[in-house]
């Protein structure tokens, strides 16, 4: 993975996104603040204070973050 295209996320127009691992493991990043890019890899900090450091060459996809929000209700008022 080209961590270029991870700052570009962090900077150009936030969305909160997912990074998956080749493990499986899925990492939120829901803002900024919550991650780190080097030259080679990544820091990410969990809801719960966990780090996890991930190289690069183990980062499979980016994805956004699917919203929590439910929809607004169609209905006339």
């Amino acid at each position: 993975m080209n961590l270029d295209r991870i700052r570009e996320r962090l900077h150009n127009g936030f969305k909160p996104f997912v990074i998956e691992l080749s493990s499986g493991k899925r990492l939120k990043v829901p803002h900024p603040e919550f991650m780190a890019i080097g030259r080679k890899g990544l820091v990410v900090m969990g809801a719960d204070d966990s780090v996890t450091i991930v190289d690069a060459l183990h980062i499979v996809s980016v994805e956004n973050l699917r919203s929590r929000r439910k929809p607004r209700s169609t209905r006339a008022r």
